[in-house]
């Protein structure tokens, strides 16, 4: 297929793409990763000028071909040239953050074009996107997301970043009000301190050896101080278990002397999430790792809170046998 007739059919395809039968979508896709995939520059312009040309397209319509320009950045990546890429990402950056109000099939399809991008060009990413990370002003939810999410997706390249985006996030965190961007923030914290850990624990591997847990000891204790005094009373159920999952995270990389500090708070309010929340698997996995941070550190205070651990953890296999046996009873029963 010639160049001609390439355009041809990607412009046909583009078209189409405002099918609301998701069976179409899912077809428009595929046939257009199959063009993109003989041309990947070719068919990405012609992606985002289709975008620049028609700023009022439906947002389902925008979603299929910002989902399109990532199955093509995600299997391309190595054939793109440098400038679309630059474009690519621009473009991006633009349709994550145009709308200051939360548009989630749009703005994640943005987003993870993004983080597609980020696997192989970390620093043209993180240029853009901490242009939109400035002190002092709360920045857009997707934002912190890409960040959170590019930090799981590419850890040896988001690591050496995390120090400068942690020292900019302190402040904003004091700033925040609404239940959606805590919430944002504390899973961003959490995804942070997980792939700090992992870098951590593949020194051999890292860019950059030299890292150590102290770099990041101060301000994840800063985080945490807000996290658990003030946003781990929210009323708001998803929030809490955020918040929960950030905080265990955050202990491995509190100094050990703050950590022990902590302890004779942390363990009961973790505790007592139990009674205030139906999901308890994020609460155990957060009790888990503070007791394991706790027993690495050495602490000698956690044996303190060993009865009202034991009682807590009893009663949860308790319920989880009844559950068993009862979801059994009605299974023979039925």
């Amino acid at each position: 297929m010639d160049e001609t007739d390439v355009e041809q059919v990607t412009l046909a395809l583009l078209d189409a793409a405002t099918d609301k039968d998701s069976e179409v979508q899912e077809q428009v896709r595929k046939s257009i990763l199959t063009l993109g995939k003989q041309q990947p520059d070719r068919v990405l312009a012609m992606c985002q000028d289709y975008l620049l040309k028609h700023p009022k397209l439906v947002v389902s319509h925008r979603v299929v071909i910002l989902q399109t320009i990532e199955l093509i950045v995600s299997c391309r990546i190595e054939e793109i040239s440098p400038s679309r890429i630059k474009s690519i990402i621009s473009l991006a950056s633009d349709e994550m953050t145009r709308s200051k109000e939360v548009i989630p099939d749009w703005q994640q399809a943005a987003s993870n074009i993004l983080v597609a991008v980020g696997n192989k060009h970390i620093n043209d990413i993180m240029e853009e996107i901490l242009s939109k990370f400035q002190p002092g002003v709360l920045p857009h939810f997707f934002v912190v997301q890409t960040l959170a999410n590019l930090s799981d997706s590419n850890v040896y390249g988001m690591v050496p970043f995390l120090n400068a985006i942690l020292g900019t996030m302190l402040p904003m965190l004091s700033m925040a009000k609404q239940d959606n961007i805590k919430w944002v923030f504390s899973s961003a914290l959490s995804h942070f301190s997980d792939s700090i850990l992992e870098y951590l624990a593949n020194l051999d591997k890292a860019p950059d050896p030299s890292v150590r847990k102290d770099t990041f000891s101060s301000d994840i204790y800063a985080a945490f101080e807000i996290l658990f005094n003030n946003w781990l009373q929210s009323r708001e159920p998803k929030l809490r278990l955020t918040v929960a999952e950030a905080v265990g995270s955050m202990c491995h990389l509190m100094a050990s002397d703050k950590l022990e500090e902590q302890i004779p708070r942390l363990v009961p309010a973790i505790l007592s999430l139990y009674k205030k929340n139906n999901e308890h698997y994020i609460i155990s996995k957060s009790l888990c790792q503070v007791l394991d941070a706790s027993v690495n550190m050495g602490s000698r205070v956690l044996e303190a809170q060993l009865e009202a651990l034991l009682f807590a953890l009893h009663q949860q296999v308790h319920f989880k046998c009844i559950s068993l046996h009862g979801n059994k009873l009605v299974s023979l029963i039925v």
